[in-house]
């Protein structure tokens, strides 16, 4: 283990962060709120440590898969404790372990919170929550990759552990350069949504603080009703559509700027992505519509929102579907192990991991008549190796296994089944809201620490991918001979 290499980056990445608190604390500076402070001194520590750990020697080696994974794991968790600073030194959540939930759920864009009363907050600490999202979103490795000088070492160690999905790959050969692609197109999707929203009669702060939720499919909203706040279809359609945009691999937007609509529009993924969402939006539709609303045209609004924002995994909520049939609540219980696309800023098990699967179980229906046949499995006109699908297959095995185990663990709280298990299903897909004492209207406020802290691990697995935690915690992993 090059510990120097480790130690430099994690530098870099607090540094980055105390930078990053700069916008929140401009906005208490504002507003004059009573923040201010905690920023200071928030950003003056995390800047310090970071300039401190970042002066290590530069070195020219190459980071291997160790140092990837220590990399990344232990980013995410320092990011969130000096993330969590703010909510604790301004005395916004005084409690070490309900600030610490809080930004996990921040940067992973999971979306769950414990402030029951959100108005309370002041606009600077409401902002850097938010804020949160837009960072976590794209991965704050990524963006550190991304806007540093080079550290003289290979960043496709950390790109490929950060990045969602089975197969994450450079859009062009220096990943640098696939960084900084994908956060121009972030960017310029964050900066259209806020202007669409200005002209839907929001302010530039609600603008700015409901789109890193949106694009960083996120879900912290300033409002203790959610979006459901704003009484505006408008505002609605705006907010849902962005978020099936977020849900989107982000490379395909390169390929559509260089012209290769073909290639877009013949991706499996995507049309998977978008046939699920059509499905479950009409099938919805029908039937909250016939037993709840007598109105097809806000059915199929509310619908399309809901549905866009359980499986993009963002967690903004117009209305209280906890109180939606059991069929509808049914269908947007699966969509959350669904979520969103492989290389977009949404989480759960991703749809290209689905459409394999899918592709797995019809060969072997094929194998049964023809048992002797080579079929492979192929993925836009593409064969996916044997390895690929092995790994895919151990995620899922893996990503119910752990959602099984988190449903027992948490029902020890003394939640009911509908309760625990949407809860497990909620931090483990990043989502936010889930059903009963953690539904829309509700927040985890009344789970015990234990409880929230090991919510917090499950939020870190599943925007981490489930295998760079654990493989952090395993002994073989400090084994020489294993990397």
């Amino acid at each position: 283990m090059n510990y120097g290499v480790v130690i430099k980056i994690l530098g870099n990445l607090l540094t980055v962060e105390a930078l990053l608190m700069i916008p929140s604390l401009l906005v208490s500076l504002y507003y004059n709120q009573y923040d201010k402070k905690a920023f200071l001194i928030s950003i003056f520590i995390t800047g310090v440590l970071g300039f401190i750990m970042g002066r290590k020697e530069e070195t020219k080696e190459n980071i291997k898969a160790k140092e990837g994974l220590a990399i990344v794991a232990f980013g995410w968790i320092l990011a969130s404790f000096f993330g969590s600073l703010p909510f604790v030194l301004s005395g916004s959540i005084p409690s070490w372990i309900d600030s610490f939930f809080e930004t996990v759920s921040g940067f992973t864009t999971t979306g769950a919170t414990i402030v029951d009363n959100v108005e309370s907050l002041p606009m600077g600490i409401l902002f850097w929550r938010s804020f949160t999202h837009w960072i976590g979103g794209m991965g704050i490795l990524v963006f550190t990759i991304a806007i540093l000088p080079t550290l003289g070492v290979g960043g496709f160690q950390i790109f490929k552990v950060e990045s969602p999905g089975p197969m994450p790959d450079r859009i062009v050969p220096k990943v640098k350069d696939t960084a900084k692609i994908l956060y121009i197109t972030y960017f310029i999707m964050t900066v259209l949504e806020i202007i669409l929203l200005l002209f839907g009669g929001m302010s530039l702060y609600d603008a700015a603080v409901h789109t890193f939720g949106t694009v960083g499919t996120g879900g912290f909203s300033i409002k203790t009703a959610s979006v459901g706040a704003y009484d505006s279809t408008y505002i609605h359609i705006i907010i849902g559509i962005f978020m099936i945009l977020s849900g989107v691999n982000f490379s395909l937007y390169y390929f559509l700027f260089q012209g290769k609509w073909k290639e877009v529009f013949k991706n499996e993924e995507l049309r998977l992505y978008f046939g699920i969402i059509f499905s479950s939006v009409i099938l919805i539709a029908l039937n909250i519509n016939s037993e709840i609303y007598k109105n097809i045209g806000l059915a199929l609004r509310d619908a399309f929102f809901q549905v866009g924002s359980i499986i993009t995994t963002t967690g903004y909520a117009t209305t209280d579907f906890d109180k939606w049939p059991t069929f509808s609540k049914s269908i947007l219980f699966l969509l959350m192990f669904v979520g969103g696309c492989a290389g977009s800023t949404g989480g759960g098990i991703k749809n290209i991991r689905i459409l394999v699967l899918f592709k797995l179980v019809k060969r072997e229906f094929s194998k049964i008549l023809h048992p002797r046949a080579v079929i492979p499995i192929k993925t836009n006109g593409e064969i996916v190796s044997n390895e690929t699908v092995a790994g895919i297959t151990s995620f899922f095995a893996l990503y119910i296994f752990i959602f099984v185990l988190g449903t027992v663990l948490i029902s020890l709280e003394g939640m009911d089944l509908v309760s625990s298990s949407s809860a497990v299903a909620s931090a483990l897909g990043n989502i936010g809201p889930g059903f009963g004492i953690v539904g829309p209207v509700e927040t985890f406020s009344s789970i015990s620490s234990m409880g929230k802290l090991l919510l917090s691990l499950f939020m870190l697995l599943g925007r981490l991918e489930l295998f760079t935690i654990i493989a952090l915690v395993l002994p073989k992993t400090w084994r020489n001979e294993i990397f």
